[in-house]
């Protein structure tokens, strides 16, 4: 068991502060990713998600990392004279059209489509599924730069993929080590049942839509963004629960349910180094697919 830490400094999201106290923020809990599949299985449809830590080889997840941020060598983006798999930001001076140009390559990559086909991966989820895996296209890489104050907002993944599916598995993997203060993924406590009820009320209030209203995110019954809240604090209080967070580690993957909700915060690294990570989606082959979700990401694609 991961021994709790003091947090240094507080954590913030969209400019709200959540409570450092133990009634609303708390730990989440790791798994050993060598368990038996049974087990794994278990704690995932207990909890709405599994943290497996050393899922994946460390070196692996670092090697990407490097690759990563030595593309934008020369934009002005890392620190001068960094090693690229630090991830330092510059703070100044960045070229944001080429850093941005050079982003939306890498998201078409044969190294990133490749990063998120690993044989390790890929043959876990032929045994979770018990069918031939189906990868989302729609595949998202964020990097988070310190200080940036836009965060995600509270939600759960199904209000974007409600076209297919709920039959599906989101991994959240961590580009190289992301403690608490760099602002990694928190999760609200047992809110796979609490996202469950939600869905159905919505559904219920989407009945008369047309067709693509009925799955849209952002239709007249739905909240800005498709978030919840961005209010994480008074989520925790409204639903009388609390908010999990990690210090994750490079070769860590955290699996969740379509329904559980969860969150991010600021990066505040004393470091400044910028906090790198992807969200996939598996499937089984033969489920029915959100076609929106058989396309390439784009910043314009509106999910």
């Amino acid at each position: 068991m991961i021994q709790p830490r003091t947090i240094s400094g507080q954590l913030i999201s969209n400019g709200s502060a959540l409570e450092m106290t133990p009634e609303r923020l708390g730990w989440l809990v790791p798994t050993d990713a060598e368990l038996p599949l049974t087990h794994i299985k278990d704690i995932y449809h207990q909890q709405g998600y599994v943290w497996l830590k050393g899922f994946f080889e460390r070196r692996e997840i670092l090697a990407f990392r490097r690759d990563f941020f030595a593309i934008f060598e020369g934009t002005g983006l890392l620190a001068q004279g960094s090693d690229p798999v630090e991830g330092l930001y510059r703070g100044e001076g960045e070229q944001r059209a080429l850093i941005k140009k050079i982003f939306w390559e890498i998201v078409r990559s044969p190294a990133y489509e490749a990063f998120c086909t690993m044989p390790r991966l890929w043959t876990f989820y032929e045994a979770l599924l018990q069918d031939e895996p189906y990868l989302h296209k729609r595949k998202i890489i964020r990097y988070t730069l310190p200080g940036e104050r836009n965060c995600t907002g509270g939600h759960y993944d199904l209000i974007y993929l409600r076209a297919g599916t709920d039959r599906l598995y989101s991994s959240w993997i961590p580009i190289g080590d992301i403690p608490v203060e760099m602002g990694g993924l928190i999760y609200l406590e047992g809110s796979d049942a609490l996202g469950r009820k939600m869905e159905a009320q919505f559904s219920a209030r989407n009945a008369d839509q047309p067709p693509q209203e009925r799955i849209s995110a952002y239709n007249q019954n739905m909240r800005a963004g498709g978030w919840i809240s961005v209010d994480l604090a008074d989520m925790a209080r409204r639903f009388n629960s609390r908010w999990l967070m990690a210090d994750y580690a490079a070769g860590d993957m955290v699996i969740h349910s379509p329904y559980m909700i969860h969150a991010a915060t600021v990066n505040t690294d004393p470091h400044g180094r910028i906090r790198l990570s992807t969200d996939i989606r598996y499937q089984a082959k033969s489920d029915e697919i959100d076609k929106r979700w058989m396309l390439d990401w784009a910043s314009d694609d509106h999910l």
